[in-house]
């Protein structure tokens, strides 16, 4: 496909062509009342010129006579300014709308990932102190037991697709999601440094994985739904998010969806932020 590689090939040219296209796009929309929801105290659309009309003029500061590293890092900035608006713009796995029985399928697309997590908390624990063990395994518990339910009920939603199975992957998706917190803020008090890395390493890898199916659920789900589900959720992000790594999730995420990790960073970001504004 020429057009992919000529804007990797020339992506200030690229990126200022998209951006200006963006920003009068914008315009027309907002003139018309279009918004394509809301992006907190403003909209998509607003978002979307706003951002494009920022970057936009950061690649006009350029200056003619850049040296070779200046002018390579201008390259580089092109080319995430092209992946920060494409994510923002187009549609992201875990994060857009999509159809209930799509969202199921792509729970179930995750089991083998989650599963995999799951059994490497499971086998963590000896990997710790003695002393950090007992802690490790009090706070992860019920992790095999919550997995097992979300990936069963997701099967269900998707041989069967109703209202009543969607509220079960809702309060499901929740009570896992607490669990996981819990588990961080747990884990957060073993002493051990060497203790303390493995578990939160551990249980890191089952939170990415939540945090995506909880994404897709809120794709499916209505405001009323979200604020439910959120009146469940105790434990916010915020206070578990100083223990979580945000390159490992997005490696996560890139490997399950085969795209790159620059963008799966994005994903994760947008996931997170999505979750927070609903009350997570």
């Amino acid at each position: 496909m020429n057009f992919i590689s000529n804007i990797w090939n020339h992506p200030k040219t690229s990126a200022a062509g998209l951006m200006i296209a963006i920003i009068s796009i914008s315009g027309v929309l907002s003139q018309q009342g279009i918004t394509l929801g809301s992006a907190g105290t403003g909209t998509v659309v607003a978002l979307a010129g706003s951002l494009a009309t920022a970057l936009l003029g950061l690649l006009s500061r350029d200056p003619e006579g850049a040296t070779a590293s200046s002018s390579a890092s201008v390259s580089v900035n092109a080319k995430l300014g092209v992946w920060a608006l494409i994510a923002l713009l187009l549609p992201l796995p875990f994060v857009s709308g999509c159809s209930g029985k799509s969202v199921a399928q792509d729970i179930v697309n995750w089991t083998p990932a989650l599963q995999s997590a799951v059994a490497t908390v499971d086998s963590t624990a000896a990997m710790l102190a003695p002393a950090d063990a007992p802690i490790f395994v009090a706070a992860t518990v019920g992790f095999d037991a919550a997995s097992n339910v979300l990936v069963a009920q997701a099967k269900a939603y998707l041989a069967n697709p109703s209202a009543g199975v969607l509220a079960q992957l809702q309060n499901q998706i929740v009570i896992f999601q607490q669990q996981v917190n819990g588990a961080l803020l747990q884990s957060a008090r073993i002493v051990d440094s060497v203790s303390q890395t493995h578990a939160l390493a551990a249980i890191q890898g089952v939170g990415t994985i939540v945090s995506a199916l909880l994404a897709l659920i809120q794709a499916v789900s209505s405001k009323v739904a979200m604020a439910e589900m959120a009146s469940h959720s105790t434990i916010k992000l915020a206070e578990v998010r100083g223990y979580m790594d945000e390159g490992e999730a997005a490696e996560v995420v890139a490997g399950h969806y085969a795209e790159p990790v620059g963008l799966a960073r994005i994903q994760v970001a947008r996931a997170e932020y999505g979750e927070a504004l609903a009350g997570f």
